[in-house]
């Protein structure tokens, strides 16, 4: 007995040593102390973001449909009526980030706080069910934004985002709704269904499984590359809105060529040409 109760103290002793050397837990966020937060897994952790790096609504051009249709989603989420998860997928730089930003922020501004921006990376899907078990029972509305969200080869993290969005015991909490952007209509490498149609047993089944992830988003806003008046009308905005004070005639056949030297018209080639022209003007960007 004697030295069983000497045993216990030297086990006490060291589980007490092992709490001291282990770091303090994350001190819990205040889920009112900002509109926006970005989401780590290790340690599971929510950031505030003191400022969201985004567009206005109204520069955004090109998108006027899907922007609606997204505006109207968020909008009725954040009043409480039922919304679907939302995948933005399409050509690259045609401002699908853009929009998700774009909209929480006027949503935010028709209701002050009305919803809260949580961004997670695409290394961190895994973790998702942690995040949710720390917003759940929150009384605000939460929009969980991933950007640029694929998986390729031996990728099984989209079978715990499947759970997540639908089917799994627990749900999509009621006060959470999931935007996506991806270059891939179905989240996959087009490769990679090809290669479970050829190897599986039954490839209709295994491709099902594949390209199920995306039918657990109730919206899919495809987003196209721009026409070049399109384009110009990008230009056109962003020089009035920065009050560049540059006539078109100067400033259109140098957009014309930068979009024909970079090989793509979109809005992100739009931005790029306008921080290059600012720079040459001499004009800040604020």
């Amino acid at each position: 007995m004697t030295d069983i109760s000497a045993l216990e103290r030297q086990l006490n002793r060291i589980a007490d040593a092992l709490d001291r050397l282990a770091p303090p837990p994350p001190p819990a966020v205040d889920l009112r102390a900002g509109d926006a937060f970005l989401w780590h897994a290790s340690p599971a952790t929510l950031t505030l973001v003191p400022k969201v790096s985004r567009v206005d609504l109204s520069m955004l051009k090109g998108i006027e449909l899907v922007r609606d249709v997204l505006l109207d989603n968020t909008r009725r989420f954040a009043r409480g009526l039922p919304a679907n998860n939302a995948l933005l997928w399409g050509a690259r730089g045609m401002g699908k980030s853009s929009l998700v930003k774009a909209a929480h922020a006027d949503i935010n501004a028709e209701q002050p706080g009305a919803l809260a921006l949580v961004e997670i990376h695409r290394e961190d899907i895994a973790s998702l069910p942690v995040l949710l078990s720390q917003i759940r029972h929150s009384d605000r509305r939460f929009v969980l934004f991933c950007d640029d969200l694929s998986f390729d080869g031996a990728d099984t993290a989209y079978k715990s985002l499947k759970a997540v969005l639908e089917g799994g015991i627990e749900g999509r909490p009621e006060n959470v709704i999931f935007y996506a952007t991806s270059n891939r209509r179905h989240l996959m490498a087009r490769e990679m269904i090809e290669n479970e149609r050829s190897t599986a047993i039954n490839p209709s089944e295994a491709v099902e499984e594949k390209v199920s992830l995306s039918d657990r988003f109730g919206l899919w806003l495809g987003f196209h590359a721009c026409s070049q008046d399109v384009f110009l009308e990008m230009i056109a905005g962003y020089v009035r809105e920065y009050d560049l004070g540059v006539d078109e005639s100067e400033w259109r056949p140098q957009a014309i060529e930068w979009a024909a030297t970079r090989g793509a018209r979109s809005g992100r080639v739009a931005w790029q040409f306008i921080q290059d022209l600012a720079g040459r003007l001499g004009k800040p960007l604020a």
